[in-house]
């Protein structure tokens, strides 16, 4: 990984802020009143029950859907502003960790790893070292010449947050995970999510995992928030 900077970002900068965020559909209130600012730098944790509208939040924040109420601010823009080329270049400077782990399927894991370099125009070589460096903190690096289809759930979600911070993101958003591995390379892949972070890097990650959380909140400043009806609430001293 590399340890150059904050990218174009410093420590404390706003990065994505809700000012009073709503997303409903079909007349009703999923998520209402959100405030909450993302500073550079920071580390929060996303909990809350089944349906109580944690990927629904995310999506607000890399703007993958777009609030029905009060407004969300992606790198000082309103989501509701930006055109689809806005929209591709915040994305560029965020990495997503999705639940479905969506690949390539006729590619190598390794390719599919490296895509977002290529994407970007940066081509698989330019991420070379840190690919390999990647793969082995996810324990992938046996696995780099199967396909997609081959891997288990566990092994898919690691590769998705191996992929989600391959491009060295201002933003790293990450949907349960660890959901489908175990312990141990959970306490591995929050030790990656970790450095990261002390490097600069934003996180806001969605879990239900309370052990992970307070594995976190022993080596950093972690902030933990909770959705219930519809609302968003600090949930740190309960953990």
């Amino acid at each position: 990984m590399r340890h150059d900077g904050l990218s174009l970002l410093d420590w404390g900068c706003v990065v994505i802020e809700l000012k009073q965020a709503a997303y409903g559909y079909g007349g009703g209130a999923l998520l209402e009143g959100m405030d909450l600012q993302l500073t550079q730098g920071s580390f929060y944790f996303l909990t809350g029950p089944s349906g109580a509208g944690k990927t629904t939040l995310l999506r607000l924040c890399y703007a993958d859907l777009l609030p029905t109420g009060g407004s969300v601010e992606i790198f000082g823009k309103k989501s509701t502003d930006m055109t689809r080329d806005g929209v591709a270049a915040a994305r560029q400077r965020m990495g997503v960790v999705h639940q479905d782990c969506e690949f390539l399927d006729h590619l190598p894991l390794e390719e599919n790893i490296a895509l977002p370099l290529t994407v970007a125009g940066r081509g698989m070589a330019a991420g070379n070292g840190d690919l390999a460096e990647l793969m082995g903190w996810v324990g992938l690096t046996a696995r780099k010449n199967a396909l997609p289809p081959e891997l288990s759930g566990g092994e898919r979600q690691r590769a998705a947050l191996a992929r989600a911070v391959i491009t060295d993101p201002d933003v790293i958003i990450a949907d349960e995970p660890t959901g489908n591995i175990d312990w141990e390379m959970s306490q591995r892949l929050l030790q990656l999510l970790v450095e990261l972070n002390r490097m600069g890097k934003t996180i806001l990650v969605a879990t239900h995992d309370l052990s992970l959380i307070r594995a976190a909140k022993s080596q950093i400043s972690a902030r933990v928030l909770r959705i219930a009806g519809g609302q968003l609430q600090s949930a740190g001293s309960e953990l």
